[in-house]
């Protein structure tokens, strides 16, 4: 049997999440979201990965939970459901608590809890002219799962994010882009070669910095901002004393590129 999720080694610091199931249009099941999170997971525990880049095979990036697996469980189906969204909530939390920035790269339709779950839990998104973004929950009696009711609200505002989630209307990437849902929009040809760049991009950064970055910008999403100030004093002041914080102010000075190396 095909593995449900396939985990490319880092090269170059960029380790390739590839979601597996193109005949389901990737759709999330059990055994999907289990295989996830162990690769997220083994993302984590490898030193080598500064950057994980989240895509998926066949034609479409991710349409959401897998309608067919859902339709056949029939009264069963609450039980089914709350083992996958366990495991969907965790695979979530582990995305947005990974150290190493995650790049989705959207192509076809991310649409349903799962699939829009996972955009907005990407710390970077770009996305093919003729993808196609919705959540859909509510049209077939569910609620947005994958952290979407919150994630999606803090990414685009409150009212906007309401409107996403009632009146479940399919946006073109060039408007997931000007709601800031989507960083950037390319040509459906040049998709690999623009993940695969920022990805290179965001892997000759000082990781540790990176990953403190990352972090105080998820935890401070709704916080006042003088409740985080002291948390952003406390970062800085310990990152500056890393190896990577010192090759970066001596590379300014001198005029050459830096070259980081997570200590």
């Amino acid at each position: 049997m095909t593995e449900p999720v396939l985990l490319d080694p880092p090269q170059g610091g960029v380790a390739r999440i590839r979601l597996n199931r193109p005949e389901a249009s990737n759709g999330l099941d059990v055994p999907l979201l289990r295989a996830l999170n162990d690769a997220i997971l083994a993302c984590h525990a490898d030193p080598a990965t500064r950057v994980v880049l989240l895509t998926g095979e066949g034609p479409n990036f991710c349409a959401g939970g897998d309608v067919k697996t859902f339709a056949s469980k029939g009264e069963a189906l609450p039980d089914y459901l709350r083992e996958a969204t366990a495991w969907l909530q965790v695979a979530t939390s582990s995305l947005l608590r990974l150290k190493a920035p995650v790049v989705a790269g959207v192509h076809g339709f991310a649409a349903g809890g799962g699939g829009l779950g996972l955009v907005c839990a990407a710390d970077f998104v770009v996305a093919t002219r003729s993808a196609r973004i919705f959540s859909g929950a509510v049209r077939v009696g569910m609620a947005p799962d994958g952290g979407s009711s919150v994630t999606l609200a803090q990414i685009v505002g409150a009212r906007k994010a309401m409107e996403l989630l009632l009146l479940n209307p399919t946006l073109t990437a060039e408007e997931a882009m000007e709601i800031g849902l989507v960083n950037t929009v390319v040509e459906d040809d040049d998709l690999e070669a623009a993940v695969l760049d920022l990805a290179g991009r965001l892997a000759t950064l000082p990781p540790r910095a990176v990953a403190a970055t990352k972090r105080l910008v998820w935890d401070g999403l709704g916080a006042p901002v003088e409740a985080r100030l002291g948390e952003e004093a406390r970062v800085v002041s310990e990152l500056s004393g890393t190896h990577d914080a010192r090759e970066g102010l001596a590379a300014v000075i001198e005029r050459r590129p830096a070259e980081f190396t997570g200590a």
